[in-house]
This record gives C-alpha cells, structure tokens and sequence, in this order.
C-alpha cells in the first residue's frame, strides 16, 4: 500500500508540471573523450583535498548567503531583521548590503597559506552566487564588489576573485571557479513584470525567447571573462542545478526543483567549448546535471553509504555554515575533519572542505586551529590519503584501506575517538596483511612486528608508541607488498 502512495504521488507530480520537462534514467555517468580533460581529472583524483570558500556581500549581515531572496517556504530561505515582513524591502536592504559591506581584514595570502599547511590542494571560490552579486570586476553588471555602489571598491584588493586566485595559485593549489548559473539580481532571470515564485526564472523562456536569449548570453559572457583574465583555471564548479536542459530531470532532482520546471537551457556545450579553448582539459562540473558536462559529481553535506563507481567529490562544511556567521559558528574538530577525510578518500571520493571568513575578510581562529591541526596529520600520514585508490574490504570496524596506485603499497587507517586511549593491541584483517611478517608506523623508526594468532594477526604498540601518538585523530599502518 505505501508503494503504491508513494507511485501516485510521483505520478501526479509527472503529470502535473510542464510537458517538456521529462524525467528519464539519466544517471550515467559519462567520461570525458577530450584526453586533456581525462588527464585533468586523474590529476584531480590525486589530489583528495581542497577548501571550497563561501564569501560575499551577505556576510555583511551574517546571513545564509543568496537564500533568504528565494520566496520558498523551506528553513534556509528565511528572512530575519527589521525588513523580514516585507519583502520588497527586504530585497533592496539586501541589495544595499555592498554600501555597507568593508573587509577591511580581507587576507587571502593567510587564507592560501592555511589551507596549504592542511595539506589542501585546490581551492573553489565562489565568483557569484545565485544573489548575482559578482565578486569580480565584470563588464556585464553593475553589481559588483567594484562597483560604483559598493563601499569596497575604492580598496586596492577590491577585485576580490583576483585577489584569492592569485594567492592560492602562488602557494601551488589548483584554482576552481564556483560560478552560480541561476541569477536572482539580473532582470532577464527574474524579470521585475513577474513577482518571483520560487528559486527557478520566473516567466516561461520559450514564451519570451528574446529575454532567454539575453540571460544565456549573460552568463556565457561572465564566464568567458573567468576563463580569460584571471590566469589559469583548473575547474568551473557550476551551481544551481535546476537551470537545465530539457530531458534532464531524473527522479533525484525532480522533488528540490521548484514549481515552476520550466525549460532552462544556456547552451551548456557553447559554454563548455568556449572555456576549455582558453583553458586546456578545464574540468566542469555541471553539479546534479548528469551528462557530459559534470565531470565528477558533488554529494553535500554527505558520505555515499556505498562506493561510487564514478569521479566525486563530497562537499562539507567545517562550520555551521558555508562562511563564518561570526562568534555564535560552532566548528567541528580536527578528529571529525580526518575521520571524514578518510572515510571519503576509503571509498574513492575527495573531500571539498567549506571554509569562509568572516564580514572582516579574515578566518576566524578556530578555524585556523582546525587546519593547522588537519595539517599536522597530514606531514605525517599523507601517504595514505594522495595518490591513492580504495582497497578492499575499504572499511572494517574502525579502519579504513587505501592503497598506492601502483598496489604496492597498503595502508589500514585506525580511527581514533578524540580523548580514547589508544589500544596496545590492533587486530589487523588476514586480507591486509597476508604473508607480511612487519609493518611501518608513520612516525615510528623500528619496524612493528606481526603477530600471528589461531585465527587473526595483530601489531603491539609500546607505551612509548601510544604516548607519542595520544590525541592523535587516526593511526596510519603502512605495507609494502
């Protein structure tokens, strides 16, 4: 009986929305034929960890970034202080945020340098969000952190997404543009005739072609300036997954798309061929838009229960947040952040850890704290998590495999539970260490001897061992074969 409820329903919601928009089985993954591209992506693949930072004009107020412009009755679109109750002033207090917006303490030199030392190796920076609001000196809109309204643009770092490329690029990271597809400032995406009604364009693209024609012109031209004047770029990192084509909806997104599900195509190949001729093997990531044009896919805020048998990426935040709200953000610690390093990398993926600064322009120091105690872990057992593909059994317990690329080299990850004593006794499965008769501890001179019993084989550790590594996040045991 609930089965059948639950095909009504989705029945129902098939029927009842715009007949160009089809669901099918579009969950395919789809690898790349361009070989600059391929070889980008197993570069990527390497690298297992990268900061994406969540920064802009709304930080002024300390407010869920872009969401709370979106009329939708869910909890991160909800609007606070003196305009909430009204909401076209609302939407011009938000705009007025740059008249008041100053990081004065904006350093992206310390945030690049931070995020190195945690052994990070690419950053994703959001350029615009779905507020339209361009952290970049663009030529197509006056809502610009440069702009003539905007209080910081008299300030010599005032081209914010130069600024941050330039010094994650001098510290060695690969360089992503996050770049928000939908735009909610611009009139030919929410045309000022319509009240919007919800995250999507709020009039019909193919009654009035012409305003479509303008939006995706929009976004191509912003884009091009990304791709072309801001040095070299690694990845386009493309939000807002339902501004897409036709016959692309699959019953994963259906239910977050919003009502009206109207045809939202900006010409993702014109987009795609234009960037990769001014930035050989770009990887794109058309996120939630299944097909050629998301590269690798993007879980947020979530581990995949089971493998997947494609490229991804989980994205999670290290705070609250996706930037710093001020005092009251409350960060996760240096063990949740390499417990969930590892259990990502275990299973294929790369871990995209979301970090912002505050209204200053500044990380607060916790966050600081957090990444220099990530770092620290990773001098020492890095081996473990780059260059690496998973192993079976991938996870047993409270270990976690990895293995070289070339297999000849294992590792069993031992998660360790913040103030746990380390145990004398690790019990290692058969299936890892097979004939071994020694292991390495990383950070350990002598060789540990193999222990076989009946039916298990297992390593002692000394006093001496468990005491240097007490507070430690994870023990890394590492096999030559």
């Amino acid at each position: 009986m609930r089965h059948l409820l639950i095909f009504l329903i989705f029945s129902f919601m098939v029927c009842n929305r715009p007949a160009a928009q089809t669901v099918i089985d579009n969950d395919v993954y789809l690898w790349p034929e361009d070989s600059l591209v391929g070889e980008k992506l197993n570069h990527w693949h390497d690298w297992k960890f990268g900061i994406i930072i969540h920064w802009g004009a709304y930080s002024e107020w300390g407010i869920v970034e872009s969401w709370s412009l979106c009329p939708e009755d869910e909890p991160w679109c909800e609007r606070r202080g003196p305009y909430a109750e009204d909401y076209a002033a609302y939407v011009k207090a938000y705009k007025d945020i740059q008249k008041q917006f100053y990081p004065e303490a904006f350093n992206p030199e310390g945030w690049a340098k931070a995020a190195k030392n945690a052994g990070m190796k690419y950053v994703v920076f959001t350029t615009k969000h779905h507020d339209g609001f361009s952290m970049f000196d663009t030529r197509y809109s006056d809502y610009k952190i440069t702009g003539k309204e905007s209080l910081f643009a008299q300030h010599p770092k005032s081209n914010v997404v130069k600024e941050v490329f330039t010094a994650f690029r001098n510290e060695g990271l690969a360089i992503g543009a996050y770049f928000s597809k939908a735009d909610w400032h611009h009139h030919d995406y929410w045309w000022p005739y319509f009240p919007p009604v919800d995250r999507n364009v709020n009039y019909n693209p193919e009654k009035y072609p012409e305003k479509w024609q303008r939006f995706k012109e929009f976004n191509y031209n912003q884009i091009e300036e990304l791709m072309t004047e801001y040095g070299s770029v690694d990845l386009l990192w493309l939000d807002g997954g339902w501004v897409r084509p036709a016959g692309s909806l699959t019953e994963e997104t259906l239910p977050w798309l919003g009502k009206n599900q109207w045809i939202q195509d900006i010409d993702m190949p014109a987009i795609a061929e234009m960037a990769r001729e001014q930035q050989p093997g770009l990887l794109i990531v058309d996120r939630t838009v299944h097909g050629e044009f998301e590269n690798y896919r993007t879980p947020e805020q979530q581990i995949p229960v089971k493998m997947p048998d494609y490229p991804w990426e989980s994205c999670i935040t290290l705070g609250d947040s996706w930037y710093s709200t001020g005092p009251g953000e409350k960060y996760k610690s240096v063990h949740w952040a390499v417990h969930t390093l590892v259990k990502i990398v275990a299973k294929g993926g790369n871990l995209l850890l979301g970090v912002g600064p505050d209204k200053t322009g500044e990380f607060t120091s916790a966050v600081y704290e957090r990444l220099q105690g990530i770092g620290k872990w990773m001098d020492l057992n890095g081996e473990a998590i780059y260059n690496t593909r998973p192993m079976p059994p991938y996870e047993a317990d409270r270990l976690h495999f990895t293995q070289s690329k070339d297999g000849q080299k294992r590792f069993a990850i031992m998660l360790i539970q913040e103030n746990e004593e380390i145990p004398e006794t690790i019990v290692l499965p058969e299936v890892f260490i097979k004939d071994a008769i020694e292991i390495r501890l990383p950070g350990v001179d002598n060789l540990l001897p193999v222990v076989t019993h009946k039916d298990h084989k297992s390593v002692s550790l000394t006093n001496a061992i468990r005491l240097k590594f007490k507070g430690s996040p994870a023990l890394v045991f590492a096999l030559k074969i």
